[in-house]
């Protein structure tokens, strides 16, 4: 797999995954339009985060 530059837009729908069977999300459905989401994964909560210069943090 090669990385690949992806415009910039607003929806997930418009956008092409770098392959086919991997999933696209938009980030601010998951954080449910504001700026924190709680992921799980094998028990553990992480919290994703868009920060106000639109970067995406994820933390344990």
């Amino acid at each position: 797999m090669t990385l690949q530059s992806i415009p910039d837009f607003h929806s997930a729908d418009a956008l092409t995954p770098i392959a086919p069977d991997v999933p696209v999300h938009n980030a601010k459905a998951l954080t449910g339009g504001g700026a924190l989401a709680q992921i799980v994964l094998d028990g553990k909560v992480y919290a994703l985060r868009i920060t106000r210069a639109g970067k995406l943090i994820l933390t344990k």
